[in-house]
């Protein structure tokens, strides 16, 4: 998907969120975004959604949420997630905390089941753990309130259900587009997702 938005001439970055909590995460973004000469277009999958939604900088013009979370002001990433994906959550104990990811065994089931086999046994070990604290953490005033916001609904998503990402993006006031995608649709339809993108940065 990088590559598509460069051909576009859109100097597309992947952010390697902390993912250590809500608001630090927020934090670091909106750093990054500020670090930039120009206006920016914040783009969150997942628990990316809510750390976009958090993010105040004021240079960032635009949000694009693919399959994500949009909390409004005191929800949590946790409370917008389906039970079947709470079910799956795995805690690890480490140094900085307790650390949550996806069961490998329900990860294709739940997240990438418009992949082939090898690529989502490959993205379930490679998943990158949050601190459950981050998914519990209450949102602050979105950032959707003021700015225009752009949903890709992914609608056999499993994770994140396609009725609750609709639900975020009208009370957002978002334009939406929807994909015969699951919750990995970043990795099934990156075309399409890149279009998204590079539409809300034209």
């Amino acid at each position: 998907m990088i590559t598509v938005l460069r051909r576009a001439g859109i100097d597309a970055v992947a952010v390697a969120t902390p993912l250590a909590g809500l608001q630090s995460d927020a934090t670091y973004v909106a750093s990054l975004a500020r670090s930039v000469d120009g206006p920016v277009v914040l783009a969150g999958h997942d628990y990316g959604g809510a750390v976009i939604t958090a993010s105040a900088a004021a240079n960032v013009v635009g949000l694009v949420y693919v399959a994500a979370l949009a909390p409004a002001e005191g929800e949590t990433s946790v409370g917008l997630l389906e039970p079947q994906a709470l079910e799956a959550l795995w805690p690890v104990v480490v140094s900085r905390g307790v650390e949550a990811i996806l069961r490998r065994d329900r990860y294709r089931d739940l997240v990438a089941g418009d992949l082939p086999l090898e690529d989502a046994l490959t993205a379930a070990a490679t998943q990158r753990p949050v601190l459950a604290n981050a998914l519990g953490e209450a949102a602050p005033a979105p950032t959707w309130g003021r700015l225009p916001s752009w949903f890709v609904v992914a609608r056999r998503d499993r994770l994140v259900a396609p009725e609750r990402q609709r639900a975020m993006a009208v009370r957002a006031g978002g334009e939406v587009v929807e994909l015969d995608a699951s919750h990995n649709v970043p990795r099934s339809k990156p075309d399409d997702v890149a279009e998204v993108i590079a539409r809300a940065a034209g």
